[in-house]
């Protein structure tokens, strides 16, 4: 009967269990941390990017230029890039990176505002 007591008290002092919500946020946190990039102790990506045959430095000096088919088949040309997609205000678009890809944003007037690969 003497450890009776030193038994409840020992009971006491655990954790209580973890309610449904706490067990899946944990869940999550886990499932989320094992789909991370690999990276090293600093926090730093140890696996590059996707590449691609694109270079949009090639044809950064499209930017404030008025877009025209002929200019998008020469930028393309130009970058390196197996596709072009032309991005206008509003559109819906995709989030996949595709290294042989050159995006060319366009503003309201059809302006050149921006040129990159993915």
């Amino acid at each position: 009967m003497a450890l009776f007591p030193a038994l409840l008290v020992l009971g006491a002092c655990s954790a209580p269990p973890m309610d449904e919500q706490e067990a899946v946020a944990t869940d999550a946190q886990k499932a989320a941390e094992a789909a991370a990039a690999p990276t090293d102790e600093a926090g730093k990506a140890t696996e590059a990017p996707p590449v691609g045959s694109c270079d949009a430095t090639q044809v950064q000096s499209l930017v404030g230029q008025p877009y025209t088919d002929e200019l998008g088949s020469q930028a393309q040309q130009d970058a390196g890039a197996s596709s072009l997609r032309v991005l206008k205000p509003n559109d819906m678009t995709t989030m996949e990176f595709i290294g042989e890809r050159l995006n060319v944003e366009v503003d309201a007037k059809n302006v050149v505002a921006g040129v990159r690969c993915g």
